[in-house]
C-alpha cells in the first residue's frame, strides 16, 4: 500500500508544459480526522410485523484494495470477473439480531471468516434471510435462521451476481431459486494480449439516434463474447439443506420475479443483436413465464434493440414495458403501452395505457386505465381499489388518480393534481401492508386509506398522517408532528385500531433513533435503539436554516453552521465561508424558493461537504439554494449563468448581512453538477476567491444530446451550450480553483476527460488551478486513503487561497 502513489497535476502528452508530482497519500488536520474517521451505525431491518430486528454492520469506508481487484466494464456493468459481482458493491461485514422488545442484540453465529455479505432477503414467512457471500473466488448463498441468530451456507462460491442480485426465494420458504453459473462456462478473452481479427464498424442507417453520453460500453467483437459469458448463467432450486437441482438450462437471465401466489415465474433474458452505443438494459429482451416446475407458459413480450428513442424525458419504448406482477392477485401481469408512440412531441388526449393479464394467458389482456400523462407507478389495493400516477416532465405536473381496475368504464377520480416540485403541497404517500402473498397493498381499513407525508411547510416541517375516506374523498388528519427542537420521520402505521406507529427522531446532536409512537397518547414513546452520536468533538456547533432573497425576489434558503466557540452577539471576528451547492431547474418561482431543509436534522458531517470545516474556524452554508428557473416556454437553460450568479451573490449577502464573514474570502465548492456550477461562477463573477469542483463536466459539447435537464441537443441551442461551458470561457477563469476526479468515473457525461482536457486549458492560459485524479475511483468516492487526501487537498487549499 506504501507503494502507491496518487498523481497530482497530471502528466498530459507533455502539453502545456504541466508538472508532475508524485505524493504519498496524506491525512487531513487532527480536527477533521477525529470526525472522518468515524465507525458507521448499524443499518436495521425490521420485520413486517416489528418482532425481529437484524443489524447490519459495515466499515465507514472501502479500501485501495477493495477498488484495485480485477474488474471488466461491459454493456454499462462493472464486475470482477474472478468472483462475478458487481465491483462497485460495499459489502456487509456483521450481523446481529433481536427482538424488537428485548435490550440486548445476538451476534450472528457460523459467519463465514472475514464475511462480505450483499443481498440480504427475507423468506416469505420471515423466519429466515438469505444473502450472499463473496470470497476471494467467487459467491456464495447463505442463510440465516432468525430465531436462533445462526447462518449455514447453502452453495458453494458459484453464483452469478453479475447483474444483479442472484437468486430469489420460491413461495413455501423451503427453496431458493439461484441463478449459478454455468458448468462449462468457457475462459473470457484476455483483449490485451490477442491480436484483432479486424477493424471495429459502426454504421448509421440515416435514422435519428440521439443518446446521452453512456459509460462503460461493448466496443468490439470480444467485449461480445465477454459480456454473453459473463452473463450466462443456469437457474437451480436448491433447498434449505442445499440440495441443488437444475431448473433451467444456461442462458442470457436478466432478471425473474415470482407471481405472488408462487406458482409462476416471470423472467426475462437478454438477446441478440447486442450494441455499442447503449447499455443492457436496452439490449433486446425476451420475457418468458413459466410454472413452479420451469415449464414454459408463455411468451408474453420481445421487446426488440432498444437504440433509437424519440426526443425528450418522456420518451418511452413502444409495445409493452413496465412487465410487473400485480401484487392483489394470485398471477397477474400488469404492463404499460404508449399510445403516443413512444414520442412526447405527438399530440394526444391519453399518452399511456394499462393492461392486465391473467394467468395461464389464454385469453387477451384487458384495458384498465388510461392515463393524459406519462405512468409512473400504481399501488394496488383489492379487486374494486387502486392508486395510479401520472406525471409530465415539461409542466413538472404529477396527478394520482383512484381507479376501479375492475371496471374500465368507471371513470378514474383525481385525487391530487399538482407541481411536483411544489413540496408544500405534497399529500404524502399512501400506507401500504403485507398481504397474504406477502405483497404490499394499499392499507383499507374500514373504507379509509392511509397517507403519510413528510410535512414540509413554510414554518418548518411537520410530518402528519392523514386519514382518507374512499366515499367522501375527504382527508382527516390523525396526526401530525410538534417537535420544534428535534426531526421526526413517520416510518409506518403498525396498528390501526390502537394508533400504533414507527417513527425515527433525531436532533441536531441526536443520532437517529427508532421508536413507536402511540398517536392516540402523544406523549408515549417506546424507544427501540439507542445509538450514539459518533460526532461529540461538533456537538456544540451552531446550526441554523437560514432564509434569504436573490434580488429577482426568489426565495432561498441554506443550512448555516458557525464554529462552537464563535461569539455569534459580538461578531467581532469576520469569519472565512464555504459555500457548498448543486443547482436545480425549476419551472416556476413558487417552488424554485421552498425549502426541504430542517434545522433539527442530525448534523452528519461526511466528505461530500465542507461541514467538517467549522471544526477549522470556517463558517458553512450548506446545500445553499441555487435554483434556476424557466417558466412558460423559457428553458431554464436560457438565463443559466445570470440566475447562477444571482444565486451566489445572494448566499454571501445573506451571511454578510447576519454580520458573521467577510465577504472577500468566500469559497464556492461542488460535485458533478456542483462543480459544473463552482467552475461557471469563478468564471464569469468575481464574488469567490477560490473554488472547489469534483467529478465535473466542464465542455457541454462532449455531452451533445442533453445534460442534467437539458432536452435541447447541441445543434439546437448551441449558444447555450457554448456559454454554459467552462472549457468554452476557459481565457476569464483567473481564480485559484482545484480540480478533482476519480480516474474511473462511471457516471454518463462526467468522464475524467472532462476534467483532464479542462484543466490542461486553464494550465495553458495562466489560470491558477490545481488537479487531483483519485486513483480507482468512480463518480462517487469510496477509498479510506482517497478520501482522507482528499479532505488533505481541500484542506491545504483553503489555507493557501482563503483563511491566510
Amino acid at each position: 500500500m506504501k507503494k502507491l502513489f496518487l498523481s497530482v497535476c497530471f502528466l498530459l502528452s507533455g502539453y502545456y508544459g504541466i508538472s508532475q508530482e508524485n505524493l504519498n497519500y496524506q491525512k487531513p488536520s487532527k480536527e477533521i480526522l477525529e470526525l472522518a474517521e468515524y465507525q458507521a451505525a448499524p443499518s436495521v431491518l425490521m420485520d413486517s410485523k416489528k418482532t425481529w430486528i437484524v443489524f447490519t454492520f459495515r466499515n465507514t469506508y472501502k479500501s485501495l484494495d477493495d477498488l484495485n481487484q480485477d474488474e471488466m466494464r461491459l454493456g454499462g456493468l462493472r464486475i470482477n470477473p474472478k468472483t462475478n459481482i458487481s465491483s462497485s458493491l460495499t459489502y456487509i461485514n456483521n450481523l446481529k439480531v433481536r427482538k424488537v422488545k428485548d435490550k440486548n442484540e445476538l451476534q450472528v453465529s457460523g459467519l463465514p471468516e472475514n464475511p462480505k455479505i450483499a443481498y440480504l432477503n427475507w423468506s416469505p414467512d420471515e423466519s429466515k434471510m438469505a444473502f450472499t457471500n463473496t470470497t476471494k473466488n467467487g459467491v456464495e448463498l447463505w442463510v440465516l435462521d432468525i430465531a436462533t441468530a445462526s447462518a449455514k451456507k447453502l452453495t458453494e462460491a458459484n453464483l452469478n451476481a453479475n447483474i444483479g442480485n442472484p437468486y430469489n426465494w420460491f413461495r413455501d420458504g423451503q427453496s431458493i431459486l439461484v441463478k449459478s453459473l454455468p458448468k462449462n462456462r468457457p475462459e473470457l478473452l484476455d483483449t490485451k494480449k490477442d491480436l484483432p481479427t479486424g477493424p471495429t464498424v459502426s454504421t448509421s442507417d440515416g435514422k435519428v439516434s440521439q443518446n446521452r453520453t453512456f459509460q462503460d460500453l461493448l466496443k468490439n467483437k470480444a467485449d461480445e463474447i465477454n459480456f454473453e459469458n459473463l452473463i450466462k448463467s443456469e437457474y437451480y432450486k436448491v433447498t434449505l439443506d442445499g440440495t441443488a437441482t437444475l431448473f433451467k438450462k444456461a442462458d442470457l437471465y436478466m432478471s425473474e420475479s415470482f407471481s405472488p401466489d408462487g406458482n409462476y415465474l416471470l423472467v426475462n433474458t437478454i438477446e441478440k443483436p447486442f450494441s455499442y452505443i447503449v447499455p443492457f438494459n436496452r439490449f433486446p429482451i425476451k420475457t418468458i413465464v413459466y410454472d413452479k416446475a420451469g415449464n414454459e407458459v408463455k411468451t408474453i413480450n420481445e421487446s426488440p434493440l432498444n437504440e433509437i428513442m424519440p426526443k425528450g424525458f418522456m420518451a418511452v419504448k413502444k409495445g409493452k414495458r413496465s412487465l410487473s406482477w400485480r401484487t392483489d392477485e394470485p398471477a397477474t401481469i400488469c404492463f404499460v403501452e404508449a399510445l403516443d408512440g413512444g414520442d412526447p412531441a405527438n399530440k394526444v388526449d391519453f399518452r399511456d395505457e394499462i393492461f392486465v393479464w391473467k394467468a395461464p394467458f389464454t385469453e387477451n389482456a384487458k384495458s384498465i386505465l388510461k392515463t393524459p400523462q406519462r405512468l409512473s407507478g400504481i399501488t394496488w389495493g383489492n379487486n374494486t381499489t387502486a392508486i395510479a400516477y401520472d406525471n409530465w416532465y415539461d409542466t413538472r405536473n404529477t396527478k394520482t388518480y383512484l381507479f376501479n381496475p375492475s371496471n374500465p368504464s368507471e371513470a378514474p377520480k383525481v385525487i391530487s393534481d399538482r407541481n411536483s416540485q411544489d413540496v408544500y403541497s405534497d399529500p404524502g404517500d399512501f400506507e401500504t401492508k403485507r398481504n397474504e402473498y406477502g405483497r404490499y397493498v394499499l392499507a383499507i381499513e374500514n373504507n379509509n386509506l392511509y397517507l403519510i407525508g413528510q410535512g414540509f411547510t413554510k414554518e418548518g416541517q411537520f410530518p402528519f398522517i392523514d386519514e382518507f375516506n374512499l366515499n367522501t374523498l375527504k382527508k382527516k388528519r390523525l396526526y401530525q408532528s410538534a417537535y420544534k427542537d428535534k426531526k421526526e420521520d413517520i416510518q409506518s402505521i403498525e396498528d390501526f385500531k390502537k394508533g400504533d406507529v414507527l417513527v425515527k427522531i433525531e436532533s441536531k446532536t441526536e443520532f437517529p433513533n427508532y421508536y413507536f409512537r402511540n398517536i392516540k397518547s402523544k406523549e408515549k414513546l417506546t424507544p427501540i435503539t439507542a445509538f450514539k452520536n459518533p460526532f461529540e468533538s461538533i456537538k456544540n456547533v451552531y446550526k441554523e436554516v437560514i432564509k434569504y432573497k436573490r434580488k429577482d425576489g426568489v426565495e432561498l434558503s441554506g443550512t448555516l453552521y458557525l464554529p462552537a466557540n464563535y461569539d455569534r452577539n459580538a461578531k467581532k471576528e469576520k469569519l472565512p465561508l464555504l459555500v457548498w451547492a448543486y443547482p436545480t431547474e425549476f419551472k416556476d418561482k413558487n417552488s424554485a424558493g421552498q425549502t426541504t431543509q430542517n434545522p433539527n436534522e442530525f448534523t452528519f458531517p461526511y466528505y461530500g461537504s465542507f461541514v467538517y470545516w467549522v471544526t477549522k474556524g470556517y463558517a458553512v452554508l450548506d446545500d445553499a439554494s441555487f435554483p434556476i428557473i424557466g417558466e412558460g416556454t423559457t428553458e431554464p437553460n436560457d438565463t443559466f449563468i445570470t440566475q447562477l450568479v444571482a444565486n451566489g451573490e445572494a448566499a454571501i449577502n445573506a451571511v454578510d448581512q447576519l454580520g458573521y464573514i467577510n465577504p472577500k474570502k468566500v469559497a464556492i465548492g461542488g460535485h458533478s453538477y456542483g462543480a459544473f456550477m463552482t467552475a461557471n461562477l469563478l468564471t464569469h463573477s468575481n464574488l469567490f476567491a477560490c473554488g472547489i469542483a469534483r467529478s465535473g463536466a466542464y465542455n457541454r459539447t462532449l455531452t451533445p444530446f442533453g445534460f442534467q435537464s437539458e432536452q435541447r441537443n447541441y445543434w439546437e441551442a448551441q449558444k447555450v451550450y457554448n456559454e454554459m461551458s467552462p472549457f468554452m470561457n476557459a481565457e476569464k477563469m483567473k481564480t485559484p480553483l482545484l480540480l478533482v476526479h476519480g480516474d474511473a468515473d462511471n457516471n454518463p457525461g462526467t468522464f475524467t476527460l472532462q476534467t483532464e482536457r479542462y484543466f490542461q486549458a486553464l494550465k495553458g492560459l495562466g489560470a491558477p488551478v490545481k488537479m487531483v485524479l483519485l486513483p480507482k475511483e468512480s463518480h462517487g468516492y469510496a477509498a479510506k486513503e482517497n478520501i482522507f487526501h482528499l479532505l488533505w487537498e481541500q484542506d491545504q487549499f483553503l489555507e493557501k487561497h482563503l483563511k491566510n
